[in-house]
């Protein structure tokens, strides 16, 4: 079943606004960000760096709100709105909407009824004139973008194996790639392409081998093939190559491996897939063994740099596990790892392989072992970026620790049961720390501390006016200076943030969004002939 609403009053200026749009194409997404902002990251390099330059490291602290937008029943929005010719595209779980992107006014909204599942949502693809989400009982839709009337719906995985997905779509060229969630409750996790004009399967990637296939000594008969390694993050694209660059999920248990010996092939890491056949090309292993629940899922970016000097294409990202990391984007050749947090126990180093050096006593046990970094990781799913005028790669990083337990009972797929987990110590606080790394030898420029609970998932946006965004750890949005990390602007949105901010322009005119607990605020400069109070054009219950 399917529900579209529109608010009558706005419906026909608003279709005939975007009906006299282009089609968006392959090459549109391709070119990067500009006015538009087209994809989850910005742009296939995930570099989240935009090069619109009307608001600056000046005139930031001129930024006004411009319209907030409350989403019923929402409480944990973690999309990453998409925008294009003036409309803005902002998930929920089961639902979008398409909104005026300078006023914030409804054009349509779009709910798929008699889901019962309830699960975050990190965003919505766009190609030609349809746009696509998935449902948290793994439906992939494709929407008219001008009416958000349904042009196709496929299932393409099955919440009875214990799967639900949360993924933005990646649309390259006339596909989609999407992945699936529930490694943490005993699934087999995989990739796979649909065609765009359709929703048929193009390919499907198994990111857990089955028994006998390469990759499945380094587990057990327990944990095959339900060991978990989700792609429930967007990957990267290098056009190059043809590869996608694609992150993947914890092992299954997380916090036993006693059923699952070995490295546990291919969960916790990037893995470079043919866009055409699915095939994989190469993959690396950040974590093997991973017994802290440290998905390799923050995401990884493309970059071009000179290591060693030598200029090399890279794929870079700071890890969960605390490490920040180079591979070769074409071969997965490891090249380098350095910590980026102080609090980094379970490891004393990488060795030349790129394998971690293991401190002894950091297992979990049954009675709980002190490690760190937290079960949170060091970073997480919180965007990254990059900026190419600075040279500088900015990273939302946590220095906590956590107790880590075990437990040896039974493992059964399905159920939701990971085998215990990690808590914050009795009295011990963490700190988010805003980082500015080198990129090519991870070695910190500045850093820039939150205060806070420690309870945010917002990550960093950079841009050209010499100005990184970030959503902070106090339920601000915040501004800082790229090349020095000084405080430029905030405003205290009243709500927590768990999605990493966009920009966008409109008939020359530059602003700044993201989305809160329970909706989306969007940001411009001050301009002294109109009124700018902040209007709440959600529908009330």
């Amino acid at each position: 079943m399917r529900s579209v609403k529109f608010p009558a009053a706005l419906l026909a200026a608003s279709l005939l606004t975007v009906a006299a749009s282009a089609q968006v194409r392959y090459e549109d997404i391709l070119a990067a960000p500009s006015e538009n902002w087209l994809t989850f990251m910005g742009d296939y390099a995930s570099n989240r760096h935009s090069p619109l330059k009307q608001i600056t490291a000046d005139n930031v602290k001129n930024l006004t709100p411009k319209w907030f937008f409350h989403i019923n029943e929402a409480r944990r929005l973690s999309s990453y709105p998409i925008v294009y010719d003036g409309v803005l595209y902002v998930t929920n779980s089961n639902e979008i909407y398409a909104l005026d992107a300078v006023t914030g006014r409804q054009i349509w909204h779009y709910r798929q009824e008699g889901v019962e599942m309830q699960r975050q949502n990190r965003g919505a693809a766009i190609l030609g004139d349809r746009v696509f989400f998935v449902t948290s009982d793994c439906h992939l839709l494709a929407l008219n973008r001008v009416n958000g009337a349904m042009v196709w719906d496929q299932s393409y995985a099955d919440p009875k194996e214990g799967y639900h997905c949360t993924v933005a779509p990646v649309v390259v060229k006339d596909k989609l790639i999407v992945g699936v969630s529930g490694g943490d409750s005993g699934m087999r996790g995989f990739l796979e392409a649909r065609n765009a004009e359709d929703g048929s399967q193009a390919w499907h990637l198994w990111t857990v081998p089955a028994a006998g296939e390469p990759g499945s000594e380094g587990w057990g008969p327990k944990t095959l093939p339900w060991g978990g390694a989700g792609t429930w993050m967007p990957g990267s694209y290098d056009p190059e190559t043809n590869l996608l660059i694609w992150p993947t999920g914890n092992p299954w248990p997380d916090f036993y491996g006693g059923d699952r010996p070995g490295d546990n092939l291919y969960s916790d890491s990037v893995i470079g897939v043919d866009l055409d056949s699915g095939e994989m090309k190469w993959h690396f292993q950040f974590t093997p063994h991973d017994v802290w629940d440290w998905d390799g899922q923050e995401p990884p970016v493309l970059l071009d740099l000179e290591i060693q000097g030598k200029k090399r294409k890279v794929v870079v990202q700071a890890n969960r596990n605390g490490f920040y990391y180079i591979l070769d984007r074409t071969t997965g050749e490891f090249l380098h790892a350095s910590p980026f947090v102080d609090k980094l126990t379970w490891a004393k180093g990488i060795d030349k392989n790129g394998r971690p050096i293991l401190n002894e006593g950091q297992i979990p046990t049954p009675e709980g072992v002190e490690a760190c970094p937290t079960v949170r990781g060091a970073a997480n799913w919180m965007s990254d970026s990059y900026n190419p005028d600075t040279g500088l790669f900015y990273v939302m990083t946590l220095e906590a620790c956590d107790i880590y337990t075990s437990s040896a009972k039974e493992p059964e797929p399905k159920t939701g049961f990971a085998g215990t987990g990690g808590e914050r110590p009795p009295g011990a606080s963490g700190q988010f720390i805003l980082r500015a790394l080198q990129p090519e030898t991870g070695k910190r420029v500045w850093e820039y501390p939150l205060t806070g609970p420690t309870s945010a998932w917002a990550g960093t946006l950079s841009t050209a006016g010499g100005v990184i965004f970030f959503g902070d750890d106090d339920n601000h949005i915040a501004a800082v200076d790229a090349k020095s990390g000084m405080h430029l602007w905030h405003f205290n949105m009243g709500q927590p943030v768990f999605a990493s901010p966009i920009t966008w322009a409109y008939r020359g005119k530059q602003y700044v969004s993201i989305t809160a607990a329970n909706g989306v605020f969007t940001f411009g400069l001050f301009e002294p002939a109109e009124s700018t109070p902040i209007v709440d054009t959600g529908r009330k219950p």
